[in-house]
């Protein structure tokens, strides 16, 4: 995966964020967290983390959105001992391809097989809820090809492994009561017992507001 520092001021806290599929940072760039060093994470079709990158700070923020989700789990199973001090889940769960937890696999799989930048565009008008928030993520969308954005896909299928429970216990876990990606019953079956606090909020899967209020490090 892609680690891309955005504020490198040598603070003693880090804000680790992993972004959804097809992210990069265009969509985040804009956001700047208070009082910390921003790591971003992306691009999944490798599942190698570099964690010498971190090994400067005293203590980290995890925030991870949609499949960001699942695979922030995967790094903390593989570095346990990594200073999480607090952790937030939107609009993800730990269970990625899941009828009942996640995406259902045949949708996953439709939009594996069927992807193309017109279906694309469908996804992402649907991940925003309305013609106006897709018209302002537009201009700040991801420019990735969209073979890198099959190829990650592809490689998420490829490495869940189903019965694999999360490796810790979420702070708190905010579910979008208008995500029409991750519905908003799987989420609420998934953190059923794996989040110490569930938040709902009147939120799509993507809303721009509801990311800078977790990323702007001032709670």
């Amino acid at each position: 995966m892609k680690q891309q520092l955005l504020i490198s001021e040598h603070n003693p806290h880090l804000l680790l964020f992993f972004a959804g599929w097809g992210a990069d940072e265009h969509l985040f760039s804009h956001i700047r967290p208070v009082n910390c060093d921003w790591m971003l994470c992306y691009d999944y079709r490798s599942p190698e983390f570099n964690a010498g990158l971190l090994s400067g700070y005293r203590d980290i923020t995890l925030i991870a959105w949609s499949m960001g989700v699942w695979m922030a789990g995967e790094v903390i199973r593989q570095y346990p001992t990594l200073p999480v001090t607090h952790s937030t889940a939107i609009n993800g769960t730990p269970f990625p391809i899941d009828e009942q937890r996640g995406i259902a696999p045949s949708v996953f799989n439709g939009t594996l097989q069927n992807l193309s930048p017109q279906n694309l565009h469908k996804f992402q008008r649907r991940m925003c809820g309305t013609a106006e928030a897709h018209r302002a993520f537009l201009r700040i969308a991801p420019q990735r090809p969209i073979e890198e954005l099959g190829e990650e896909l592809a490689a998420i299928q490829q490495r869940y492994t189903p019965s694999s429970e999360p490796p810790f216990t979420w702070k708190r876990a905010v579910i979008g009561t208008e995500d029409r990606i991750f519905l908003p019953d799987n989420q609420r079956r998934a953190w059923t017992g794996r989040a110490e606090k569930i938040i709902e909020t009147d939120a799509p899967h993507y809303q721009e507001e509801m990311l800078k209020k977790y990323l702007s490090n001032e709670e």
